[in-house]
């Protein structure tokens, strides 16, 4: 449990008081080094920073670590240039799980350390990978705070920095000094923000509320992951015909319970394609209710259309090359890159994308008769391939890159004639024709099939493995079928396949069943 201890830490000036601070890149851990510094030689301390870089940004974090302390008998001290564990009094994370790592560092100690750390989330390379839910748990690095550190210091910096248009690195600086964890008056602190050269009236306003939201309310309750609420129906006009007859027929088809789910998938394929699109999705959905109903699922609550609700809407909102040049080039994404590493309005910012094209992808976007007949012929298929599967560093915010790929989004008007789309019409028709099979023998089962669509998501080859372990999965239906656990045993090899990305722990939960089919 993350807790507070009200009373200040007053260090003793006989030894230099250390701090380290993780940040990753975009963050302004540097300028948070050098506004502490500052604030130490202003008030007549000697201070020294130095800097180890990490890995790459948001796959490791750099770590500044400032040594500081009032000269003695009029000698300068002498100052170590790394943090060593055990031995640090103040340790700041810009990021949650970097205030984890700076446990399991051995940086922060029950008996002198001070963490400082906001709580919001930015998802490292390693959690993003995993074909589950490989995120970290927050309650994991909340626990072991309460029991490693002397004192925490917990909040959401970044939407407080967010708020005044500012950056984190500005929060840790109020809650540092609040902290009273170096004995240094407020106005010092204030002092080395004024003295900067940008934006120090919004760095001043995200100062002052961090200082006093770490006076008032020190920490804050963290949970397991988030509950997003679905919103329901909206009832007042959209302004916008086509949307206000989809509101309308998803009120006259579907159980009250469903709104919310329904609603969801109908808003996420207006914006893939168009409304009439949406109309699609209504009507395959439609159909899934009367054969819920007529395998007696109104009185579990619809659970095979809820997740039919879900996982096709998701499936018929494929990520495409089409889909990914439409997100890359919209006003929202620029804005909000924008926010997040805090340009000024007199500043310009370009985005790189690294983009590494198959194909696969090219041929899936032509219209499928030229799709498949490109793919039909293996050697011109091999030299279009070396032509156009290269890596590629694409600026968007440029008129070269940013015309090729507006265009690109703008083929969504043809896209139902492509390959690509013809493919995943034929292989949602499958999948549902398996679970549709099944409702009335298996009602458990086929809502089992329907969630095993959770496993095919992504773009390239992330959507290959994934598409490869929904195949696998449920090509082993005949082995299961007939057993009353033939549900919870698809559930268990859906688990399987999202442990790992190469498919390990699925191969050995295959074999499993296969080993039950032969006992029998």
């Amino acid at each position: 449990m993350i807790s507070h201890d009200p009373h200040t830490s007053r260090l003793a000036p006989t030894r230099p008081i250390t701090v380290a601070i993780l940040a990753m890149g975009g963050q302004g851990g540097g300028v948070l080094a050098d506004w502490i510094v500052a604030t130490a030689e202003s008030v007549g301390w000697y201070a020294q920073s130095t800097s180890v870089p990490g890995v790459a940004q948001r796959t490791g974090a750099t770590i500044y670590y400032i040594e500081t302390m009032p000269p003695k008998d009029g000698r300068p001290p002498i100052l170590a240039l790394m943090p060593t564990p055990g031995d640090v009094d103040i340790v700041l994370t810009a990021e949650l799980m970097e205030g984890g790592r700076s446990i399991l560092r051995g940086l922060v100690t029950p008996e002198r350390t001070t963490l400082i750390t906001s709580t919001h989330r930015a998802y490292a390379v390693a959690e993003k990978e995993k074909p589950g839910d490989g995120t970290g748990d927050p309650l994991v690095v909340s626990d072991a705070a309460g029991v490693a550190a002397r004192r925490v210091i917990a909040f959401d910096m970044q939407a407080l920095a967010e708020k005044h248009g500012s950056m984190i690195s500005a929060a840790m600086f109020g809650a540092l000094a609040a902290s009273g964890a170096l004995p240094f008056p407020r106005d010092a602190y204030e002092a080395v923000i004024r003295a900067g050269g940008k934006g120090i009236e919004a760095s001043l306003r995200t100062f002052a509320d961090a200082y006093d939201r770490a006076v008032s309310k020190p920490s804050e309750p963290l949970r397991r992951g988030v509950d997003k609420e679905l919103p329901g129906l909206p009832e007042a006009s959209s302004g916008h015909p086509e949307l206000d007859r989809l509101v309308d027929r998803i009120r006259r088809e579907f159980p009250d319970a469903l709104h919310p789910m329904v609603f969801a998938g109908v808003r996420r394929l207006v914006d893939w394609q168009d409304p009439a699109y949406a109309d699609e999705y209504l009507d395959r959905l439609a159909a899934i209710r009367i054969a819920d109903a007529a395998a007696g699922g109104d009185a579990g609550g619809f659970r095979f259309t809820l997740a039919a609700a879900k996982y096709l809407a998701v499936a018929m909102a494929y990520d495409d090359v089409i889909r990914v040049a439409d997100l890359k080039t919209r006003a929202s994404r620029f804005a909000r890159v924008k926010a997040e590493v805090g340009v000024g309005e007199d500043q310009i910012v370009y985005t790189t994308e690294f983009m590494h094209p198959r194909m696969e992808e090219v041929a899936g976007t032509l219209p499928r008769r030229l799709g498949e007949w490109i793919e039909a012929r293996p050697r011109l298929f091999a030299a279009l391939n070396r032509l156009v599967n290269r890596g590629r560093r694409v600026r968007t915010g440029t008129i070269r890159w940013f015309l090729p790929l507006y265009a690109l989004a703008g083929m969504r008007r043809m896209r139902r004639s492509t390959l690509r789309h013809a493919r995943e019409m034929d292989h949602i028709a499958a999948w549902l024709g398996l679970a549709l099979d099944r409702i009335g023998r298996d009602y458990d089962l086929a809502v089992e099939i329907i969630n095993t669509r959770r496993l095919v998501k992504g773009y390239s080859d992330t959507h290959a493995r994934g598409t490869s372990k929904f195949e696998r999965v449920l090509a082993t239906l005949p082995l299961i079928e007939g057993r009353p656990d033939a549900a919870d045993w698809l559930r268990r090899l859906r688990q399987a396949a999202l442990i790992d990305e190469d498919g390990i722990a699925l191969d050995g939960a295959i074999r499993t069943v296969e080993s039950l089919d032969a006992a029998v």
